[in-house]
């Protein structure tokens, strides 16, 4: 066991993380950091999948840093090149020197008395208990299990003479030319993995339960390529950025305050590119937009291999695998030679490390959020968790420079303590993903912390009050304690 002190500890080096670490570079330059990463290369989710096809479903202009302009050309981006950019980001910004592959974090343990984070991680390939302790900790884990997706237990599966293979987990050389394919599910994962297996399989057939809203998206931008020839690189990253933050802030808060007009225009343009070359029922959800994640289709391709007979669709229940394929609960029979059940996230909190504060567990179920950065009553402690209704790194971006706020006004006064304090707060029903209504979201609502019904403890996805409250908004607000005492100064 060996032991390490940091002025701050971050867990996990993929968008978040690393993003995280270049804010501190730049607004806390005398801090000393660490990012601890489970896997054995940066990236994080960019990193674990390798699924065919693999790509962004934001456009790269808002899912890149603000600090760091995408030039890729894409506007949805494939795996490779992300990763590219997050490794050129963390180079650029001397934060690759700073990052401890191999580690998994176990347990964070809190000490008002020490003032403190004691941090326990294991070094997989050996066994070795490695512990550091931290003046604060920042959560960069994203929101799923990297072990495991969720996979029902479907009946007969064990009868299947095919291969059954998980997106999470996909085989270095999968070989499935002129096979027969059913990819279970209708997220993103589906819409990316489909048209992409239909270059080299014999068919595809994407079953779902329920149709998703689906959208398609040209990858290639003019304006924005234009905007690049003739102006400064970062001048028409801003450009491009601003004008596809708001085309996306008008899209989602259309969805909510004109939800039937949202609805008519979205099927129709769906309709349009089927070409009637499939029945619409298979792509008119039962909810309304934005309830979950709107799936976006690149370059419409997945309506591409449908006209030209390569995809075909299915929206029914399963009843059971059988030899050859699954058995719908309509009687029809779906042969396959390969099933992909794209059936989505296994949720969990930081990584699935144990959380302690003066040698009590946290149980997120009964926690709300300050400000979607912070976990009421978890002193010294910042979550960087992205937006669900637009690209992650937007909110990446202003939480990681809140919490460098934060650092400085502690640093400033000689506090050694903040602490989110939401007795008051009134508690939502929905968790910290908003009011999504996704499966992976429902099957983890006892995981999740909650969101209050009031500001600072509601998630609003709302980029520009974020901005206002996270860039601008005082850091003593009356909801922060400092050094286990509520500050009353309005100073900054």
């Amino acid at each position: 066991m060996s032991e390490q002190h940091l002025d701050v500890l971050i867990i996990g080096a993929g968008v978040s993380g690393i993003g995280t670490a270049c804010h501190l570079r730049q607004d806390c330059p005398g801090k000393n950091f660490m990012i601890l990463e489970r896997r054995d290369s940066l990236g994080g989710t960019w990193d674990l999948f390798r699924y065919p096809g693999i790509r962004s479903d934001s456009d790269m202009y808002t899912f890149g840093y603000s600090f760091r302009p995408w030039t890729g050309g894409k506007v949805l981006a494939d795996g490779p090149s992300i990763k590219r950019y997050l490794s050129d980001t963390a180079e650029e910004y001397d934060v690759t020197s700073r990052i401890r592959y191999g580690l998994a974090v176990k347990r964070a343990e809190w000490s008002t008395e020490k003032a403190c984070w004691t941090v326990t991680a294991e070094r997989e390939a050996t066994g070795e208990e490695i512990v550091f302790t931290a003046n604060f900790m920042i959560g960069c884990t994203g929101y799923y299990n990297y072990d495991a997706g969720y996979k029902p237990d479907f009946p007969g599966e064990e009868t299947f003479e095919g291969q059954v293979v998980h997106p999470q987990h996909w085989p270095e050389h999968l070989d499935y030319r002129g096979k027969r394919v059913v990819v279970i599910g209708s997220g993103a994962t589906a819409v990316t993995l489909v048209p992409k297996m239909a270059e080299e399989a014999s068919h595809v057939t994407m079953l779902q339960r329920s149709p998703a809203y689906m959208m398609p998206l040209p990858s290639d931008d003019g304006i924005a390529r234009f905007l690049q020839r003739t102006l400064p690189a970062k001048l028409a990253y801003r450009l491009i950025r601003a004008r596809n933050i708001m085309i996306a802030r008008l899209l989602f808060n259309l969805s909510r305050k004109r939800p039937a007009m949202m609805r008519r225009w979205m099927l129709k343009t769906v309709e349009k590119q089927l070409d009637n070359k499939a029945d619409m029922r298979h792509f008119t959800p039962s909810y309304n937009p934005w309830d979950q994640r709107l799936c976006v289709v690149k370059d419409g391709d997945l309506f591409k291999t449908i006209r030209e007979g390569s995809v075909s669709m299915a929206t029914d229940h399963i009843e059971r695998f059988t030899e050859t394929g699954i058995r719908l609960k309509s009687g029809e029979e779906l042969a396959a030679d390969i099933i992909i059940p794209a059936t989505g996230l296994d949720i969990q909190m930081l990584g699935g490390a144990e959380l302690v504060v003066d040698g009590e567990p946290v149980v997120m179920r009964d926690k709300v959020v300050y400000k979607n950065v912070m976990v009421e009553g978890v002193p010294n402690a910042g979550m960087v968790f992205g937006y669900t209704n637009i690209s992650w790194t937007l909110k990446v971006d202003i939480a990681a420079e809140y919490l460098c706020r934060v650092l400085n006004y502690m640093d400033a006064r000689g506090l050694q303590m903040c602490v989110a304090k939401g007795g008051n707060a009134r508690h939502a029903n929905d968790t910290v993903m908003g009011g999504l209504d996704s499966g992976y979201i429902r099957r983890a609502d006892d995981r999740l912390p909650r969101q209050g019904l009031d500001d600072p403890w509601r998630v609003t996805q709302n980029y520009k009050a974020d901005i206002k409250a996270l860039r601008f908004g005082p850091i003593n607000d009356g909801h922060l304690s400092f050094d286990g005492r509520p500050q009353t100064s309005k100073n900054k």
